[in-house]
C-alpha cells in the first residue's frame, strides 16, 4: 500500500465513522434536551476591611514641616 492510494483515505473514513459512532454510544446517557445545564455564579468576595487601630495618621511634625 503506498501512502496516497485510495484505499487509505477509506481507511481513515471508516476509522472516523467507527469512532464516533463509538464515542456517540458511550455518551448516548448523557444526551438530553439541553446542551449544557445554567451557570451558576459565585457569591462575591469581600475583601477585608483594616481595623481602626491599624490606621497610619501622620505625626504632627511632619505635617509642620511639609506646611512651610
Amino acid at each position: 500500500m503506498t501512502l496516497f492510494a485510495p484505499d487509505l483515505y477509506r481507511n481513515f473514513a471508516l476509522g472516523f465513522a467507527a469512532g464516533g459512532l463509538l464515542v456517540g454510544a458511550a455518551t448516548i446517557d448523557q444526551w438530553g434536551p439541553e446542551l449544557e445545564s445554567h451557570a451558576i455564579a459565585a457569591q462575591p468576595l469581600e475583601a477585608p476591611q483594616p481595623a481602626d487601630e491599624f490606621l497610619i495618621v501622620p505625626f504632627e511634625a511632619d505635617t509642620a514641616e511639609n506646611a512651610e
